[in-house]
């Protein structure tokens, strides 16, 4: 199950593609008609141009700011609470504070910090479609977004877990969380053993994306 499907199906966040430089989508396949929802965005982008209110250039740099968001924004995060008790009070208190505290715009969305311990392990998942804390974790992996993982997190995250290579022992608490459209999650996974003499940019490559959706860990200095 953790294997990619390239499943396309996003409800709350859209691929707007190339734009020429007149601000027409250029189109990957001609012949595929497009959904109500592309047209929809054409038709209020092409007018909010033509009103003034924005232009094409101001619409192709928003989407190369989105396009730039990936999971070393979240990973510059977690190495900061690593090293900083403070930033990490504060992360676990509201993650959406904290995180604009370090530049990172996750705009209207309540972000919520789970810390997994040696006793609890924190996984996310939304049941509903693809909610996701892209922000700081840029797109979602495929797999994320199946219908086989959002009802199985929920059922049998432990069997989840093993399948993503985390057989975590009897004794550790699983927890799962729901994200929803107004309110998404991130793990702070545990800082792995060895590390005490790491910087924060070495600590941040140590962090990858599946350990702050809860399916993996960080890597081993």
């Amino acid at each position: 199950m953790p294997h990619d499907h390239h499943d396309h199906d996003h409800t709350h966040d859209h691929d707007h593609g190339g734009l020429s430089p007149s601000g027409h989508p250029y189109r990957a396949d001609n012949d595929a008609p497009l959904s109500y929802w592309q047209r929809m965005e054409i038709a209020v982008r092409e007018l909010m141009i033509e009103k003034g209110h924005l232009t094409a250039d101001q619409v192709s740099a928003q989407i190369d700011r989105m396009d730039a968001r990936s999971p070393a924004n979240g990973a510059a995060v977690v190495a900061r609470a690593w090293v900083d008790p403070d930033f990490r009070a504060r992360l676990l208190a509201d993650a959406g504070d904290a995180s604009r505290e370090m530049g990172f715009d996750i705009g209207p969305l309540h972000l919520i910090a789970v810390e997994n311990t040696e006793d609890v392990h924190n996984l996310i998942v939304c049941t509903l479609c693809s909610c996701y804390p892209r922000n700081l974790l840029g797109l979602p992996p495929d797999w994320y977004k199946t219908r086989e993982y959002r009802s199985r997190a929920v059922r049998e995250p432990r069997a989840v877990l093993r399948e993503f290579g985390l057989d975590l022992p009897d004794s550790t608490t699983i927890r799962v969380h729901d994200s929803t459209a107004d309110m998404r999650y991130i793990v702070l996974p545990a800082r792995p053993s060895g590390t005490d003499g790491m910087d924060q940019d070495a600590l941040a490559a140590l962090v990858t994306r599946d350990s702050m959706i809860g399916t993996g860990l960080p890597r081993q200095p």
